[in-house]
């Protein structure tokens, strides 16, 4: 009974990492392209998006592994 109560919780973090991701190519996208009222050179802003964007296409790989594993996958 243990062992479904953790595979419940990681299924349900696996579906969050899914809108992490969202958050993190969707704040990169915004930061490199969009964002224009700061003190920040664009040069800058383009690296942190960029940075942000990679970052959600990791975890974009991460989260369909973990969705793989866990939905998919015989126990």
């Amino acid at each position: 009974m243990k062992q479904d109560g953790n595979r419940i919780m990681q299924q349900v973090s696996a579906i969050f990492s899914v809108f992490m991701v969202f958050f993190y190519i969707g704040v990169g996208v915004y930061l490199a392209f969009y964002f224009d009222n700061t003190y920040l050179d664009k040069p800058v802003l383009v690296m942190f998006g960029s940075a942000f964007i990679f970052y959600g296409l990791f975890r974009a790989y991460r989260a369909y592994l973990a969705i793989k594993a866990l939905f998919f996958d015989n126990y």
